[in-house]
């Protein structure tokens, strides 16, 4: 079963591959989820760790430089999700080498969220 992260990112990326947004923000296609969740065995963990996940990494990323930043990183939670202190301390790190990092509660709020930093009309393509 899909936790409800999961749902809204599914929401989310399914958002990005509408015609009428990949038109207005054709960036979005380089668009992508880093698989870093860790639902799995204390053995496939030690090996996911040893392969380089570490934990905190951001849900999404769009590698499209923007103004003073080199990339957006996105954090999506649920309404009632909350960051953990490892996401925090991502967030302050990926800032100081120029990359915007966002919590983003819902679908609705990363899209905005994307259509703002790629700098087109917050209003565009609302489903």
């Amino acid at each position: 079963m899909a936790r409800n992260e999961d749902r809204e990112q599914m929401a989310l990326i399914k958002w990005t591959q509408q015609a009428s947004i990949r038109k207005a923000y054709p960036e979005l296609k380089l668009l992508f989820h880093i698989p870093n969740e860790r639902h799995c065995d204390p053995r496939e963990g030690k090996r996911l760790k040893l392969m380089g996940v570490k934990s905190g990494v951001p849900d999404l990323f769009l590698p499209v430089a923007r103004g003073k930043n080199k990339g957006l990183f996105i954090e999506l939670k649920a309404e009632n999700g909350k960051p953990s202190d490892n996401q925090m301390w991502w967030f302050a790190e990926l800032g100081k080498q120029n990359y915007l990092a966002a919590i983003c509660y819902g679908w609705k709020q990363a899209a905005d969220m994307l259509m703002h930093y790629l700098g087109g009309d917050d209003n565009a393509g609302k489903s």
